[in-house]
């Protein structure tokens, strides 16, 4: 889940004083608008240890009208505290209609610390966490406008702040940095769990990148503006007066800005485009892959373990043609493909999940979906079909669906194929040229171009948000259409013959 937020996005010095002071205006006006809509704010700033959440705090104090901003600290529990049940002083803290707090620290820091330190197992995070998200929505019905902050860095950047004495000062050392430092993990993954239960379309999540403090507070900013933009339209159509104007368009520069970096660095500049493989290697490797993966379709079939591949990339990436190299190795009658176009009628009358539910294959046989229900943060998402508060729902909708498929013993597999803009460029081209490849050419796969930086941005999220310990995305080199279906095929094998270990051996070996 943590993937795309190790990407080592940064901004320049020049470009943060250009944002910074836009940044404080509109927090400026948007309180002011806060205080007339008869709604609050609640921050809760969460995350890694050593990320900076003291310094993003110290911001933020300083972006808003300090007088109508109160800051809670949640670390030590008190005698008054541990009499009372546990959401009391988080009740105690809320903020009044019109004003703001910032909760450093909040009702998940004790399951979070609880579960890392194995004090409570995962079944109790699970009551936990549901606890939280009941309370949350209990306030966001009552008008409270919740922003959700997780500042994250990677185990290598955190290891480094704690070995260089002046920078670890310089981000106001927390007392549970050396412990957490040394625990990384495991906190990882249960933050992970935590992060992917509590991400609702009410109260979402916000992962920011915080190796670079430029880029992480103006990611900060950008998150609160627009969330409360968000929020407070919902209080009816306002008047376009000028101010509101010039608002909306500081919005606009801030998120363009941040996009315009995000489309320099994103989880998928992290793929090696440069990978290949020769022809006689190809042929090689591909022979005795196949093979392999007919012996363990056939394991599985016997075992009565199903399985669910889903395939996802740009257009022209080679989905196609790594289905055929998959399905070539797999008895016909083990398998069904399904392609994903737009929903029908009968579909839309249904969950979007729905049309996907019903292709879940029986025990022992293989469903491989070309495309999937990631459409709905992807392209619904980038084209307007799907509206912010639907598709940043479907977050969570999608983890609870695979969680639902893993827990039944399904193994599911997530493929992103990965090319770049001038191989995407030069595959249209061939197609329009090859008369046999003319009916892959759309108007809309060229209209599909110029929103390329929007998908990739949307990419990233996705996989920020979906890509969990249980059910990772593989991100696949596909400029070279070889070294892609190798590395699929492999994946493939490689998860399968791990699913078909006996449960104490498969154990030891994901411990190893």
């Amino acid at each position: 889940m943590f993937e795309a937020a190790e990407v080592g996005r940064s901004l320049s010095k020049e470009e943060y004083k250009r944002l910074e002071p836009e940044i404080h205006r509109l927090f400026l006006n948007l309180q002011q608008r806060l205080r007339k809509s008869g709604k609050a704010l609640i921050i809760i700033v969460s995350g890694v240890e050593g990320a900076g959440k003291g310094e993003v705090v110290d911001r933020l104090n300083r972006w808003f009208d300090i007088r109508d901003v109160q800051t809670h600290a949640f670390w030590d529990e008190t005698d008054e505290e541990r009499q009372r049940p546990r959401f009391w002083k988080f009740w105690k803290s809320l903020p009044m209609q019109g004003t703001v707090s910032v909760m450093f620290g909040s009702w998940y820091t004790e399951p979070l610390v609880d579960a890392a330190f194995d004090k409570i197992d995962e079944a109790e995070l699970d009551q936990k966490l549901k606890r939280i998200e009941e309370l949350e929505r209990t306030l966001a019905i009552d008008g409270n406008i919740i922003v959700k902050l997780w500042f994250h860095l990677s185990k290598a950047v955190q290891r480094e702040r704690m070995e260089n004495e002046a920078k670890v000062s310089k981000f106001k050392k927390s007392p549970l940095l050396e412990e957490f430092s040394k625990n990384y993990d495991r906190f990882a993954k249960v933050s992970e769990r935590a992060l992917r239960l509590t991400d609702t379309g009410f109260a979402p999540w916000h992962i920011i990148e915080a190796s670079d403090p430029r880029y992480r507070d103006i990611s900060v900013g950008d998150a609160i503006v627009a969330r409360m933009e968000a929020e407070l339209v919902k209080n009816g159509k306002r008047e376009a007066t000028e101010e509101q104007s010039e608002e909306s368009a500081g919005i606009q520069l801030i998120h363009d800005a941040l996009l315009a970096n995000t489309s320099q660095i994103t989880v998928l500049d992290n793929v090696d485009l440069t990978l290949s493989l020769t022809e006689a290697e190809y042929e090689k490797r591909i022979s005795q892959l196949q093979l392999r993966l007919h012996d363990l379709a056939w394991e599985m079939y016997n075992n009565k373990r199903n399985t669910v591949l889903v395939f996802e990339g740009w257009d022209a990436g080679g989905k196609g043609s790594a289905i055929r190299r998959m399905t070539a190795a797999i008895d016909a009658r083990l398998y069904r493909v399904i392609p994903i176009a737009a929903p029908t009628d009968e579909e839309k009358g249904h969950h979007y999940l729905w049309r996907f539910w019903r292709h879940i294959p029986r025990a022992g046989y293989v469903t491989i979906y070309d495309r999937s229900w990631y459409g709905r943060v992807l392209v619904e998402r980038v084209e307007g079909f799907a509206q912010p508060h639907e598709w940043l729902r479907s977050y969570q909708e999608i983890n609870d669906f695979e969680e639902h498929l893993v827990d039944h013993g399904v193994s599911l597999f997530k493929f992103w194929i990965h090319i770049s803009r001038e191989e995407q460029h030069r595959r249209f081209k061939e197609r329009e040229k090859d008369p046999r490849k003319q009916h892959k050419i759309t108007e809309e796969d060229w209209r599909n171009r110029e929103r390329w930086d929007d998908y990739k941005s949307a990419i990233n999220d996705m996989v920020a948000h979906t890509s969990t310990a249980h059910t990772p995305w593989t991100i696949v080199a596909g400029n070279d259409k070889k070294y892609a279906r190798i590395q699929i095929l492999e994946t493939v094998c490689n998860g399968l013959e791990q699913a078909l270990l006996p449960e104490a051996r498969r154990q030891g070996k994901d411990k190893s």
